[in-house]
């Protein structure tokens, strides 16, 4: 082995670790906000209808900050952007807590958004470990980041009840007690990345903006013509995209669908200020963190049967695992049990989706156009979370939780028959 190959094995095993930790810390306020957010706006709207908004300002300030934390990542290296955009994150998780204590929606979508370009940094993270990967190891290093984020994203929500009680020694609202969890954790994050992440793995990677093969200013359209151009990419694009947007748009509405059964949502009077008691938002915390614990918690195990069983027929598996999810949904809806399973099979599919589609799209693309690809790739999963979480809200006031999960039902089907015949053609080759 040349001492060239284990320096540069060197570098990966601390750049995963650096990454690992960096997510953990971040989770934490990621957790948070999807168990709180959506319950935070129907209380300060009086209405369902908005439930879903939190979370989609957090996935349309994903979406449109992907590609600049691509191209900021081309100039100065994935340290600087990831960094950046944790630091703004942090600034959100401050106006989370002052969000109920000012009463405004405003200040809500407005720091949603700022806690999105933390998800769109840690999309970015997965990313990120795959510039100095092995080909033989990408999916387990991807993986192995995307799982570093469960310990944190499991303690999020379920912080809420020691949130709770943080907040009412501190003279806040209850609701506000987990984004002081967040806040740290965003700050602790940043602190990692400066420390771990010298020398930078992209620049290391030779990736960065000097690369003839990417455009000194990136744009949307840039990494769209570089996706269109590779039919491998276009198929690994759209898995990940529609299967978070099904995941978003199930999983977004689940807090609202749990209290309204509890009987507390459908009591919101427009201006009243009735919410959700404590024992409801544990219960809600504790089926979010299961869901996410799903999402996350076995993404080595994905990465591993993506490098093994071949990301196609991975990404395969990972639909049909989401439809048994909305269906188990639709037909459980009135059964907490029943919802509870059908959260954690939703995160186990997504895991399956992301985990195998992301590699497959940084085995498609090569050079710098990689890192433009990777941020179209997040981009349309930013806006197909936008669209799952504004549709949502109102499907769920229209059709009900089960008409929500049988209209997901549908974009799964389209995306299952599309790899299938990928697969078919790709065997038949």
């Amino acid at each position: 082995m040349s001492s060239s190959a284990e320096t540069r094995r060197a570098h990966q095993r601390r750049v995963v670790l650096t990454l690992s930790l960096s997510q953990l810390l971040s989770g934490i306020g990621n957790g948070a906000s999807l168990a709180v957010g959506s319950l935070l706006a129907v209380e300060l709207t009086g209405s369902e209808a908005w439930g879903g908004a939190t979370t989609t300002a957090i996935s349309v300030a994903g979406a449109l900050s992907a590609l600049p934390l691509a191209r900021l990542a081309l100039r100065r290296g994935r340290r600087t952007a990831l960094s950046g955009a944790y630091v703004l994150a942090a600034v959100g998780s401050l106006g989370m807590i002052l969000a109920p204590v000012l009463g405004s929606f405003l200040v809500l979508l407005a720091a949603a958004a700022l806690i999105g370009l933390g998800n769109a940094a840690n999309l970015q993270a997965r990313f990120a470990a795959t510039d100095l990967a092995e080909e033989r190891h990408r999916g387990r290093d991807l993986g192995l980041v995307v799982w570093a984020v469960t310990v944190g994203a499991v303690a999020g929500p379920n912080l809420i009840g020691p949130g709770a009680s943080l907040a009412a020694r501190l003279g806040l609202p209850e609701t506000s007690g987990p984004f002081l969890f967040s806040l740290a954790g965003m700050v602790g994050a940043v602190l990692v990345l400066q420390i771990g992440l010298r020398p930078d793995p992209l620049i290391l990677a030779g990736a960065h903006a000097g690369g003839a093969s990417a455009p000194s200013r990136p744009r949307l359209v840039d990494g769209i013509r570089a996706a269109v151009g590779v039919p491998a990419a276009a198929l690994g694009i759209t898995v990940v995209v529609a299967s978070h947007g099904v995941m978003v748009a199930v999983m977004s509405m689940t807090p609202v669908h749990l209290a309204r059964a509890a009987g507390h949502g459908a009591a919101h009077q427009p201006g009243g200020h009735h919410h959700a008691d404590t024992d409801t938002l544990v219960l809600i915390g504790l089926v979010i963190s299961l869901h996410i614990a799903g999402m996350f918690a076995l993404s080595p195990l994905m990465g591993m049967l993506s490098d093994r069983w071949g990301r196609l027929r991975t990404m395969l598996a990972s639909q049909g695992v989401l439809a048994g999810a909305v269906v188990l949904g639709a037909a459980g809806a009135q059964d907490e049990a029943a919802v509870t399973v059908a959260l954690v099979l939703l995160g186990l599919g997504w895991s399956m989706a992301t985990v195998s589609g992301s590699a497959y799209v940084a085995e498609a693309v090569t050079g710098g156009r990689r890192v433009l690809v990777q941020g179209v790739t997040d981009t349309m999963m930013g806006a197909a979370g936008a669209v799952g979480a504004a549709g949502s809200g109102v499907v769920l006031a229209l059709l009900g939780f089960p008409g929500l999960n049988l209209l997901c039902l549908l974009a799964v089907v389209a995306v299952g028959v599309w790899v299938a015949a990928a697969r078919r053609g790709a065997s038949a080759a």
